[in-house]
């Protein structure tokens, strides 16, 4: 019990409604009461009620009108009906209608207060559930994706026109660049926003394993298969499904994912039922699906089938001109996480920022923000405080990425320049391959044994 809790009571009977508010004020909860259903909806337009306990059979308005007026404008408050004329007709009525709980007169009140308590938490959770998808509504507003260029000001426009339909999405762009973000503003934006958002990586999981992940499976269908399992898509049921890294996927699966785009249905690993699904599929991948179909590793009807409406996500070198809009956000972001005082960038390092192709796109620039911010003093970024790659970027040419570094008379740490180069690869490969060592390494042409002593190494967070 929360002694602040808000609870209405209505009952047309005087002393049954003095009754029940003086037993519920002695129990701590703060009461107030209506003698009639036009009286109750008055105050229900002025105050929040968490309970409302109501007689079903009132003059005028009637306890189920009251019920249906809450569930339309407070539906996560808790209705309880009270009757001294029980029927089975009337209880499944009121259950229908989204009653909490239907109680029969004379009420005991130790039973009264267990059904108020279940009701108070259940609206509690409800209220907790509305805040925390107001919260991820705004968090993924379109706002909140910055960028002033051309570029992405045409990727706004593309989602704007999309946003209030259910047509198949598939967003291209390098890693990096935000594709899962997007995937999110479109949903948290549309018309199923209040329903689940459920992604999966198709690159991060065995293709073994992959078939259970997205379809489920039945206990005993294959080894380990201890218990019934609900696969991503039927997760996703009436929200949307973001499946990332689509080209990874194999052969044999992508027919199935095609039969279940087409006919809106999955059948779990190991059984025979269809189960009927409403999802919308938003699809994304850095590769280039056409040459995929050509070279055989895609199908070319799955192809088609997801790049109903497609977004490119330009890479952050074709849209330079809002690398400091992002730098300044992420420090903003930074300073609100850490409660750290507010840093600027020098020029110097803002034009050598500008000036880096940036292989990791967006993500490597907020990893490379953070780290910065973490181990500069100053209330300045110098281009000194740039990790090495960066810090020698030539501002007269975008075409290099790493640029060597000049020697003088008064010499140079060649160990200490050769390792911080070898850091930022490290952590760029890291970044396009969303922190799978093996895919790491591969990128860079060594072994995963060998990528992870010298993470060990060079003391890089991964």
């Amino acid at each position: 019990m929360k002694p602040s809790s808000q609870i209405l009571v209505i009952d047309d009977d005087p002393s049954n409604r003095e009754a029940i508010s003086l037993l519920l004020n002695s129990s701590g909860y703060q009461v107030q009461s209506a003698a009639s259903g036009e009286e109750a909806l008055e105050l229900l337009q002025k105050n929040s009620f968490e309970v409302i306990l109501t007689d079903l059979f009132l003059p005028g308005i009637s306890g189920i009108d009251i019920l249906k007026r809450v569930k339309e404008d407070a539906p996560s408050s808790s209705v309880i009906l009270i009757t001294g004329k029980a029927s089975a007709e009337t209880a499944v009525e009121a259950m229908k209608s989204g009653a909490f709980d239907y109680l029969t007169k004379p009420l005991h009140f130790e039973r009264l207060k267990v059904v108020i308590s279940k009701a108070l938490e259940k609206t509690q959770l409800l209220s907790e559930n509305l805040y925390l998808r107001q919260q991820l509504r705004g968090k993924y507003r379109f706002d909140k994706i910055v960028g002033n260029s051309l570029a992405m000001q045409q990727v706004f426009s593309r989602m704007e026109k999309i946003v209030g339909t259910d047509s198949t999405i598939l967003i291209l762009g390098d890693s990096g660049t935000g594709k899962e973000l997007v995937a999110k503003a479109i949903h948290f934006n549309g018309n199923r926003k209040d329903k689940p958002f459920v992604a999966i990586n198709c690159g991060a999981i065995p293709a073994e394993l992959l078939e259970s992940e997205l379809f489920g499976h039945v206990k005993g269908s294959f080894t380990g298969a201890v218990a019934d399992k609900k696969g991503k898509f039927e997760q996703a049921h009436h929200g949307t499904i973001f499946l990332d890294e689509i080209a990874t996927m194999p052969l044999h699966l992508q027919m199935k994912l095609l039969r279940v785009l087409q006919e809106q249905e999955v059948e779990k690993v190991g059984d025979n039922k269809t189960i009927k699904l409403d999802v919308r599929v938003i699809s994304a991948t850095n590769a280039n699906l056409e040459d995929s179909v050509r070279a055989g590793e895609f199908r070319e009807d799955l192809y088609y089938r997801l790049n109903v409406i497609p977004i490119k996500l330009p890479a952050l070198k074709e849209r330079q001109e809002d690398i400091a809009l992002l730098s300044r956000h992420f420090v903003e972001k930074f300073c609100q996480e850490t409660g750290r005082t507010p840093i600027a960038f020098s020029s110097e390092a803002m034009r050598a920022m500008e000036a880096y192709s940036w292989p990791g796109n967006v993500r490597e620039l907020e990893n490379v923000i953070e780290r910065t911010m973490t181990l500069s003093e100053g209330s300045t970024i110098e281009i000194s405080d740039l990790p090495t790659d960066i810090g020698e970027a030539d501002p007269d040419s975008h075409e290099t990425d790493v640029v060597g570094p000049k020697l003088t008379e008064q010499g140079i740490d060649m160990p200490q320049f050769v390792a911080g180069i070898e850091r930022n690869l490290i952590l760029s490969a890291l970044a396009l391959a969303n922190g799978v060592k093996a895919r790491a390494a591969a990128l860079l042409s060594i072994k995963r044994t060998t990528l992870v002593e010298k993470i060990k190494r060079l003391k890089i967070e991964a």
